[in-house]
């Protein structure tokens, strides 16, 4: 049996893309060689892009009960309490962005939500479930687990962390640099003594760059404990105490319940590439980030969406475009969390600010050349807008689901001109910039002598030229700290590797706050939750004779299986790609005539500002939430 995806790690990236990938149908798996599920708080802040990706994928309203918003800091110097710190204003929603403020939740919570949407389509997390060896062909890739024998599967993705074994099976180079200098005590722990709706900086007039952060997690008394740490000893509750005591004076602060704790170490690393022939790197896997300005997490949620749909699509340029799109981003956000590290180890007194540009809604893969407000591979924003009866909606319900959205503005009359379709080529999908070498990593800042970072509060198409060409990048140079290319991971390339080809075979040993419903009509399926029901392989069902639906069929969403019902899998696998549902909308103004189709009203002109639209314009939004071409 062939399975479309398997999914090596079970992080947030991971289960971001096995949601994604099970919502279409298709039969996926998911393994981890953890052995219990990641108990800790480590990347607690979620930032407002990642937030409509979870509103898309149908968790936001379980991440919003959860978390929390970003603490204001109790300032103490010395023992005496001396002011207070802010991370960043709070920003009320508007009408093109309803996330506008991160949030903090700890990681082992975020991905409990996560776990518990992809158990309601019947795919659960294969623990104790290590990748030991890998290889492929033209067809699909073999995975062999330690002790689940050998898995066959249209595609794998490597989602298991900065020490990836997918990517030192694939023999990809990690570029960046490791610094031992440069470490910081993490962990959870209890602190009954202060108010839990703060955080707290204990600092000293004696070393600037010596300090503690305390920071409330949700749900409980926990507080995330954050310092610079220069000793070689394990991290255990006593040391954390030492630390605490040195720095609080007079206060009296007792720590307790010590349920997790690492030593982080100034480690920030892009790979070379991000795809072999039918394997992908995604997450931590494919870029490793300095903490500050909360962005790992966040980028490989973000490297999963974009992931998802293009493996369910499975054309070359689709496939190719990928890297071509997420690789930059990396680079910049890279960029982004080095100088913020930077600002801390230069002892600037305004290093715990953090700015919009943290918050990746302005993530864009629009091809460098092209200019504008709004263009191809932008963020499609969202708008108000009231459905047939009056009721309130937002773009954003349109665009929720695994379908592409087409815009149709101004009101047209016609009938069976505002259908759902299916189609093979929806979407253009820029590949930003031309080819050019890969985008350096950035070089850590110089660390002070002796080096002590600071503590950093912890913070809530153009298709691609050639599968084997060089990752493009499209990166503002001031955002990119200058580049030193270090020394490479240790593991060497197998000689028949080639860039993005499948080649040889590769062989490898072991080494929801409530929101408005989603509108329905006659050509458009409901975005309902998925049916639970237990663990079923439905990769056996039986094919179901309706699918494919070509893009001729009159009622392509309706004829096709709905994901998660048996015969969608097997419909998916016989088809030679996914082919993609496209909802089409029509936005009309308050007193235009109403078409005879589906249609929306906008609200206050906000739609058409948002997307700068005139009246025949047809826009087209990917599954992604980012733009498409646009017709005018």
């Amino acid at each position: 049996m062939t399975i479309h995806t398997l999914i090596a790690g079970a992080g947030p990236t991971g289960l971001t893309l096995a949601i994604d990938l099970a919502r279409r149908g298709l039969p996926v798996r998911i393994v981890d060689k953890a052995t219990e599920f990641f108990p800790g708080s480590r990347a607690d802040g979620l930032q407002p892009r990642t937030l409509e990706v979870f509103d898309d994928l149908g968790v936001i309203d379980a991440i919003r009960a959860k978390a929390t918003a970003r603490p204001v800091f109790r300032d103490f110097l010395d023992g005496v309490e001396v002011g207070e710190l802010r991370m960043d204003e709070d920003l009320p929603p508007n009408p093109a962005v309803p996330y506008p403020n991160p949030l903090v939740l700890g990681q082992s919570d975020t991905e409990a939500v996560l776990r518990d949407r992809l158990a309601e389509y019947g795919v659960e997390v294969e623990l104790g479930t290590e990748v030991v060896g890998v290889e492929q062909d033209t067809e699909g890739v073999t995975v062999t687990l330690a002790h689940g024998g050998d898995v066959r599967a249209r595609y794998l993705v490597g989602a298991d962390g900065g020490g990836s074994f997918v990517r030192r099976a694939l023999g990809i180079e990690f570029e960046g640099h490791t610094d031992e200098s440069m470490r910081m005590l993490l962990g959870d722990v209890r602190a009954d003594a202060l108010d839990h709706e703060f955080g707290y900086a204990l600092r000293t007039s004696a070393d600037p760059l010596r300090a503690v952060a305390l920071s409330p997690l949700p749900g409980g008394r926990h507080f995330q404990f954050a310092a610079p740490f220069t000793e070689q000893a394990e991290p255990t509750l006593s040391l954390l105490q030492r630390h605490v005591d040195d720095l609080a004076g007079d206060l009296a602060i007792r720590l307790t319940d010590l349920r997790w704790s690492t030593v982080w170490r100034s480690n920030t690393r892009l790979a070379r590439r991000y795809r072999v022939g039918r394997v992908f790197l995604a997450g931590d896997a494919a870029h490793v980030h300095p903490p500050a300005g909360g962005q790992g997490l966040n980028t490989g949620v973000q490297d999963a969406h974009n992931l998802g749909w293009k493996l369910a699509d499975g054309t070359p340029e689709t496939l190719d475009s990928y890297e071509a799109e997420r690789r930059p981003v990396a680079a910049r956000v890279l960029g982004i969390s080095t100088g913020l590290l930077r600002r801390h180890l230069d002892g600037d007194e305004n290093a715990h600010r953090r700015g919009t540009e943290t918050h990746q809604l302005d993530i864009t893969y629009r091809d460098p050349d092209d200019e504008g407000a709004l263009v191809t591979g932008d963020r499609a924003p969202d708008a108000p807008v009231l459905d047939a009866t009056g009721n309130p909606l937002r773009l954003f319900d349109l665009f929720r689901g695994p379908h592409a959205t087409l815009l149709r503005f101004g009101a047209n009359t016609s009938p069976n001109t505002h259908r759902t379709e299916a189609t093979r080529d929806p979407l253009t999908l820029p590949a930003p910039g031309a080819s050019t070498p890969p985008a350096a990593v950035p070089a850590p800042p110089a660390a002070p002598t002796p080096p002590k970072p600071a503590p950093t509060p912890p913070a809530a198409p153009k298709p691609a030229e050639s599968s084997s060409a060089p990752p493009s990048a499209s990166v503002t140079p001031d955002a990119i700290p200058p580049a030193v290319r270090p020394e490479p991971d240790t593991s060497s390339a197998p000689a028949n590797a080639t860039p993005n080809a499948p080649g040889p075979p590769i062989v490898a040993a072991p080494s929801p706050s409530t929101r408005a419903p989603t509108p329905t009509n006659d050509a458009i399926a409901p975005n309902a939750a998925p049916p639970a029901r237990p663990k079923t392989d439905t990769s056996s069902a039986p094919p179901n004779p309706a699918a494919p639906v070509g893009p001729d069929s009159p009622t392509a969403t309706t004829t096709a299986p709905t994901p998660g019902e048996p015969g969608a899998a097997q419909a998916a696998l016989s088809s030679p790609r996914q082919t993609h549902p496209v909802h089409t909308w029509t936005v009309i103004r308050p007193g235009d005539p109403r078409p005879n189709t589906p249609y929306v009203t906008d609200v206050e002109g906000h739609a058409f500002a948002h997307y700068r639209a005139h009246t025949g314009d047809r826009i087209h939004v990917r599954p992604d939430g980012h733009l498409g071409h646009r017709e005018r």
